[in-house]
Protein backbone atom coordinates (compact mmCIF):
# COMPACT_ATOMS: atom_id res chain seq x y z
CA UNK A 1 0.00 0.00 0.00
CA UNK A 2 1.18 3.37 -1.20
CA UNK A 3 1.12 6.36 1.66
CA UNK A 4 1.63 9.70 1.97
CA UNK A 5 1.93 11.48 5.08
CA UNK A 6 1.51 15.06 5.53
CA UNK A 7 4.19 15.81 9.00
CA UNK A 8 5.30 18.57 10.93
CA UNK A 9 6.67 19.04 14.21
CA UNK A 10 7.86 16.56 16.59
CA UNK A 11 4.83 14.91 16.71
CA UNK A 12 4.47 14.36 13.05
CA UNK A 13 8.21 13.44 12.63
CA UNK A 14 7.57 10.52 15.57
CA UNK A 15 5.06 9.02 13.22
CA UNK A 16 6.85 9.13 10.12
CA UNK A 17 9.63 7.74 11.37
CA UNK A 18 6.95 4.38 12.45
CA UNK A 19 5.77 4.66 8.88
CA UNK A 20 9.56 4.37 7.96
CA UNK A 21 9.81 1.73 10.06
CA UNK A 22 6.74 0.00 8.31
CA UNK A 23 6.63 0.80 4.62
CA UNK A 24 9.46 0.43 2.35
CA UNK A 25 10.81 3.43 0.61
CA UNK A 26 9.09 3.23 -2.67
CA UNK A 27 5.60 3.15 -0.76
CA UNK A 28 6.20 5.94 1.45
CA UNK A 29 6.19 9.78 0.52
CA UNK A 30 6.26 12.50 3.71
CA UNK A 31 5.26 15.90 2.65
CA UNK A 32 6.68 18.07 5.21
CA UNK A 33 5.81 22.02 6.50
CA UNK A 34 7.55 24.76 5.45
CA UNK A 35 5.55 27.49 6.34
CA UNK A 36 7.80 27.89 9.94
CA UNK A 37 11.15 28.58 7.33
CA UNK A 38 12.68 31.51 8.50
CA UNK A 39 16.01 33.74 8.03
CA UNK A 40 18.51 33.98 11.24
CA UNK A 41 21.67 34.38 11.62
CA UNK A 42 21.74 35.20 7.78
CA UNK A 43 20.70 31.42 7.66
CA UNK A 44 18.06 29.77 6.10
CA UNK A 45 16.50 27.55 8.80
CA UNK A 46 13.37 24.61 7.83
CA UNK A 47 12.62 23.95 11.81
CA UNK A 48 10.07 21.25 10.31
CA UNK A 49 12.41 19.46 7.43
CA UNK A 50 15.18 19.29 10.04
CA UNK A 51 13.18 17.45 12.87
CA UNK A 52 11.46 14.90 10.19
CA UNK A 53 14.74 14.54 8.65
CA UNK A 54 16.86 14.13 11.64
CA UNK A 55 14.13 12.10 13.25
CA UNK A 56 14.37 9.69 10.63
CA UNK A 57 17.89 9.24 10.52
CA UNK A 58 18.06 8.77 14.09
CA UNK A 59 20.24 12.60 14.78
CA UNK A 60 17.06 13.57 16.65
CA UNK A 61 17.47 14.82 20.24
CA UNK A 62 16.03 12.42 22.06
CA UNK A 63 14.89 14.52 25.07
CA UNK A 64 13.83 17.24 22.88
CA UNK A 65 12.34 15.96 19.92
CA UNK A 66 14.36 18.62 17.68
CA UNK A 67 17.52 19.80 17.30
CA UNK A 68 20.57 16.75 16.88
CA UNK A 69 21.85 13.84 19.73
CA UNK A 70 24.98 14.82 21.62
CA UNK A 71 24.62 18.42 20.19
CA UNK A 72 26.86 21.59 21.35
CA UNK A 73 26.32 25.18 21.70
CA UNK A 74 29.98 26.66 21.03
CA UNK A 75 29.01 28.75 18.45
CA UNK A 76 25.59 30.17 20.02
CA UNK A 77 27.34 30.90 23.06
CA UNK A 78 29.79 33.31 21.32
CA UNK A 79 26.94 34.91 18.87
CA UNK A 80 25.45 35.74 22.74
CA UNK A 81 28.92 36.64 23.96
CA UNK A 82 29.22 39.22 21.17
CA UNK A 83 25.85 40.87 21.38
CA UNK A 84 24.34 38.82 18.58
CA UNK A 85 20.48 37.17 18.62
CA UNK A 86 20.81 33.69 20.64
CA UNK A 87 16.93 33.67 21.07
CA UNK A 88 16.37 31.03 18.70
CA UNK A 89 19.36 28.33 19.83
CA UNK A 90 21.04 27.04 16.76
CA UNK A 91 23.60 24.08 18.23
CA UNK A 92 27.00 23.62 16.11
CA UNK A 93 25.92 20.26 14.26
CA UNK A 94 22.48 21.48 13.70
CA UNK A 95 24.68 24.49 12.74
CA UNK A 96 26.33 23.07 9.73
CA UNK A 97 22.86 22.11 8.07
CA UNK A 98 21.89 25.49 7.92
CA UNK A 99 25.09 26.45 6.51
CA UNK A 100 25.37 24.24 3.60
CA UNK A 101 21.51 24.71 2.99
CA UNK A 102 22.04 28.66 2.59
CA UNK A 103 24.94 27.97 0.34
CA UNK A 104 23.02 26.42 -2.00
CA UNK A 105 19.60 28.32 -1.74
CA UNK A 106 22.30 31.22 -2.86
CA UNK A 107 23.71 29.52 -5.68
CA UNK A 108 19.76 28.52 -7.47
CA UNK A 109 19.31 25.34 -6.02
CA UNK A 110 15.91 24.16 -4.72
CA UNK A 111 14.99 23.38 -1.67
CA UNK A 112 13.83 19.94 -2.27
CA UNK A 113 16.83 19.04 -4.28
CA UNK A 114 18.73 19.97 -0.93
CA UNK A 115 16.92 17.85 0.95
CA UNK A 116 16.70 15.15 -1.15
CA UNK A 117 20.42 15.07 -1.02
CA UNK A 118 21.21 15.48 2.73
CA UNK A 119 18.59 12.77 3.15
CA UNK A 120 21.44 10.53 1.01
CA UNK A 121 23.87 11.90 3.09
CA UNK A 122 21.97 10.93 6.47
CA UNK A 123 21.08 7.50 5.10
CA UNK A 124 17.69 8.45 4.58
CA UNK A 125 15.86 5.93 2.17
CA UNK A 126 12.40 7.09 2.16
CA UNK A 127 11.37 10.44 0.21
CA UNK A 128 11.34 13.68 2.29
CA UNK A 129 9.59 16.20 0.14
CA UNK A 130 8.81 20.28 1.20
CA UNK A 131 5.59 20.84 0.40
CA UNK A 132 6.71 23.87 -1.73
CA UNK A 133 9.99 24.82 -3.29
CA UNK A 134 8.19 28.46 -3.33
CA UNK A 135 8.77 30.43 0.16
CA UNK A 136 5.59 30.09 2.21
CA UNK A 137 5.48 31.69 5.75
CA UNK A 138 3.01 31.38 8.31
CA UNK A 139 1.90 34.63 10.11
CA UNK A 140 0.04 34.58 13.81
CA UNK A 141 -2.14 37.16 14.57
CA UNK A 142 -2.43 38.21 17.87
CA UNK A 143 -3.45 40.34 20.32
CA UNK A 144 -0.40 42.46 20.02
CA UNK A 145 -0.34 42.64 16.33
CA UNK A 146 0.88 39.84 13.70
CA UNK A 147 3.95 37.85 14.39
CA UNK A 148 6.13 35.77 12.26
CA UNK A 149 5.59 31.50 13.53
CA UNK A 150 9.31 31.58 14.77
CA UNK A 151 8.88 34.73 16.73
CA UNK A 152 5.45 34.20 17.91
CA UNK A 153 6.64 30.48 18.44
CA UNK A 154 10.41 30.56 19.72
CA UNK A 155 10.62 34.36 20.76
CA UNK A 156 7.56 35.04 22.62
CA UNK A 157 7.60 31.61 23.53
CA UNK A 158 3.30 31.29 22.98
CA UNK A 159 2.83 34.09 25.11
CA UNK A 160 0.58 36.54 22.91
CA UNK A 161 -3.13 35.56 22.50
CA UNK A 162 -3.82 33.99 19.24
CA UNK A 163 -6.66 34.88 17.05
CA UNK A 164 -6.10 33.60 13.38
CA UNK A 165 -3.41 32.71 11.08
CA UNK A 166 -2.74 33.47 7.55
CA UNK A 167 -0.02 31.83 5.28
CA UNK A 168 2.17 34.56 3.65
CA UNK A 169 2.68 33.33 -0.09
CA UNK A 170 0.25 30.54 -0.15
CA UNK A 171 -1.63 32.31 -2.80
CA UNK A 172 1.20 31.88 -5.39
CA UNK A 173 2.56 28.84 -4.50
CA UNK A 174 3.21 25.38 -6.51
CA UNK A 175 3.59 22.00 -4.84
CA UNK A 176 7.25 20.79 -4.91
CA UNK A 177 7.86 18.64 -8.21
CA UNK A 178 7.10 14.66 -7.05
CA UNK A 179 3.87 15.89 -4.49
CA UNK A 180 1.23 15.42 -7.76
CA UNK A 181 2.96 11.82 -8.69
CA UNK A 182 3.10 10.86 -5.36
CA UNK A 183 -0.82 11.89 -4.17
CA UNK A 184 -2.07 10.75 -7.24
CA UNK A 185 -0.04 7.36 -6.76
CA UNK A 186 -1.44 6.46 -3.27
CA UNK A 187 -3.76 4.30 -1.91
CA UNK A 188 -3.80 6.62 1.15
CA UNK A 189 -3.13 9.98 3.08
CA UNK A 190 -1.74 9.81 6.85
CA UNK A 191 -2.21 13.12 8.62
CA UNK A 192 0.19 12.73 11.05
CA UNK A 193 -0.54 13.94 14.86
CA UNK A 194 1.30 17.62 13.93
CA UNK A 195 -0.65 20.82 15.09
CA UNK A 196 -3.59 21.29 12.70
CA UNK A 197 -3.45 25.25 12.91
CA UNK A 198 0.24 25.60 12.08
CA UNK A 199 1.78 22.13 10.82
CA UNK A 200 -0.92 20.53 8.34
CA UNK A 201 -3.24 23.55 7.20
CA UNK A 202 -0.02 25.41 5.56
CA UNK A 203 0.60 22.32 3.40
CA UNK A 204 -3.55 22.14 2.45
CA UNK A 205 -2.96 25.77 1.47
CA UNK A 206 -0.64 24.66 -0.95
CA UNK A 207 -3.06 25.34 -4.50
CA UNK A 208 -4.13 22.51 -5.52
CA UNK A 209 -3.05 20.16 -3.25
CA UNK A 210 -6.14 19.78 -1.09
CA UNK A 211 -8.15 18.85 -4.07
CA UNK A 212 -5.75 16.13 -5.06
CA UNK A 213 -5.67 14.54 -1.63
CA UNK A 214 -9.33 14.83 -0.63
CA UNK A 215 -9.91 12.25 -3.50
CA UNK A 216 -8.21 9.70 -1.65
CA UNK A 217 -9.05 7.84 1.79
CA UNK A 218 -7.46 9.82 4.70
CA UNK A 219 -6.65 9.45 7.84
CA UNK A 220 -5.87 11.54 10.82
CA UNK A 221 -4.60 10.87 14.17
CA UNK A 222 -4.94 13.62 16.96
CA UNK A 223 -2.79 15.07 18.48
CA UNK A 224 -4.90 16.14 21.12
CA UNK A 225 -5.00 13.29 23.94
CA UNK A 226 -7.19 14.32 27.12
CA UNK A 227 -7.69 17.94 26.37
CA UNK A 228 -4.20 18.43 25.88
CA UNK A 229 -1.38 18.64 23.17
CA UNK A 230 1.40 16.13 23.55
CA UNK A 231 3.87 18.77 22.64
CA UNK A 232 3.27 22.15 21.57
CA UNK A 233 0.94 25.17 21.44
CA UNK A 234 -2.05 23.41 19.67
CA UNK A 235 -4.39 23.42 23.18
CA UNK A 236 -3.56 26.59 23.71
CA UNK A 237 -4.38 27.76 20.50
CA UNK A 238 -7.94 25.91 19.55
CA UNK A 239 -8.77 27.31 23.71
CA UNK A 240 -8.01 31.35 22.41
CA UNK A 241 -9.79 30.97 19.62
CA UNK A 242 -12.96 29.86 21.59
CA UNK A 243 -12.90 26.10 20.96
CA UNK A 244 -12.25 23.47 24.13
CA UNK A 245 -9.29 21.55 22.65
CA UNK A 246 -9.95 17.87 22.42
CA UNK A 247 -9.91 15.08 19.95
CA UNK A 248 -13.40 16.21 19.04
CA UNK A 249 -12.08 19.29 18.38
CA UNK A 250 -9.59 18.22 15.80
CA UNK A 251 -11.97 15.77 14.21
CA UNK A 252 -14.44 18.82 13.25
CA UNK A 253 -11.20 20.92 11.69
CA UNK A 254 -10.74 17.70 9.53
CA UNK A 255 -14.22 17.73 8.82
CA UNK A 256 -14.91 17.04 4.82
CA UNK A 257 -11.70 15.99 4.51
CA UNK A 258 -10.98 13.10 6.38
CA UNK A 259 -12.55 9.85 5.93
CA UNK A 260 -10.35 7.69 9.42
CA UNK A 261 -10.33 9.20 12.77
CA UNK A 262 -7.83 7.79 15.00
CA UNK A 263 -7.70 8.68 19.07
CA UNK A 264 -6.32 7.81 22.09
CA UNK A 265 -8.14 5.80 24.30
CA UNK A 266 -8.43 8.28 27.05
CA UNK A 267 -10.75 9.89 24.62
CA UNK A 268 -13.09 6.91 23.76
CA UNK A 269 -16.15 8.75 25.37
CA UNK A 270 -16.00 11.34 22.05
CA UNK A 271 -16.37 7.91 19.52
CA UNK A 272 -19.80 8.65 18.97
CA UNK A 273 -19.56 12.38 18.29
CA UNK A 274 -16.58 11.93 16.20
CA UNK A 275 -18.56 9.25 13.96
CA UNK A 276 -21.45 11.36 13.35
CA UNK A 277 -18.99 13.14 11.18
CA UNK A 278 -19.32 10.39 9.23
CA UNK A 279 -15.44 9.10 9.75
CA UNK A 280 -14.90 5.63 10.93
CA UNK A 281 -12.79 5.90 14.12
CA UNK A 282 -9.87 3.54 15.71
CA UNK A 283 -9.08 4.18 19.01
CA UNK A 284 -5.67 2.80 20.43
CA UNK A 285 -2.53 4.28 22.32
CA UNK A 286 -1.46 7.14 20.33
CA UNK A 287 1.24 8.48 22.94
CA UNK A 288 4.49 7.75 20.89
CA UNK A 289 7.06 7.30 23.61
CA UNK A 290 9.02 5.15 21.95
CA UNK A 291 10.41 3.60 18.60
CA UNK A 292 8.36 0.45 19.10
CA UNK A 293 5.04 2.61 20.01
CA UNK A 294 6.10 4.93 16.79
CA UNK A 295 5.90 1.80 14.92
CA UNK A 296 2.93 0.38 16.29
CA UNK A 297 1.05 3.10 15.90
CA UNK A 298 2.03 3.32 12.17
CA UNK A 299 1.05 -0.86 11.69
CA UNK A 300 -2.39 0.36 13.49
CA UNK A 301 -2.93 2.99 11.60
CA UNK A 302 -1.96 1.59 8.29
CA UNK A 303 -4.36 -1.95 9.33
CA UNK A 304 -7.03 0.39 9.77
CA UNK A 305 -7.16 2.88 6.73
CA UNK A 306 -6.46 -0.48 4.44
CA UNK A 307 -9.13 -2.77 5.46
CA UNK A 308 -11.71 0.07 5.52
CA UNK A 309 -10.77 1.69 2.56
Amino acid sequence: MKIVALAGGVGGAKLAHGLAQTLPPEDLTIIVNTGDDFEHLGLYISPDLDTVCYTLAGLANPDTGWGRVNETWQAISNIEKLGGQSWFHLGDQDLATHLERTRRLKEGQCLSEITRDFCKAWGIHHAVIPMSDNPIRTIVNTDEGELAFQEYFVHRRCEPRVKGFRFDGADKAQPTPGVREAIRSADAIVICPSNPWVSIAPILAVPGLRSKIEAKPIAAVSPIIGGQAVKGPAAKMYRELGIEPSALAVAKQYNGLVSHFVMDHIDSQLESDIRSLNMQTLIINTLMKTPDDRRQLAEDVLNFIGTNR
